[in-house]
């Protein structure tokens, strides 16, 4: 997967601990088991034409977490980009 920069992006991390970087957009959700106002931070991810055509081909999306206690997480899919209309 490569590194996407998403909309409304608010900050990078991990940039100053040495890894690449990764644009984040912080908000707030409204999270059915932490309340209303719950702080959140979305990130966006390409499949390379490779994975695109592994992922086409039924093969699952894995997601590693560095450590051992795994934060409450979300995986999904963001919205189809349009066409610049210039």
């Amino acid at each position: 997967m490569q590194i996407g920069r998403v909309e409304g992006c608010t900050r990078v991390v991990g940039k100053s601990q040495g890894y690449l970087g990764l644009p984040v957009r912080d908000t707030l959700i409204n999270s059915t088991v932490n309340g209303p106002d719950t702080p959140c931070m979305t990130t966006a991810w390409h499949p390379t034409p490779k994975e695109l055509a592994a992922l086409n081909a039924g093969a699952p999306v894995h997601v590693q977490i560095l450590g051992r206690i795994p934060p409450p997480m979300m995986v999904g899919v963001g919205d189809i980009p349009t066409e610049d209309a210039t």
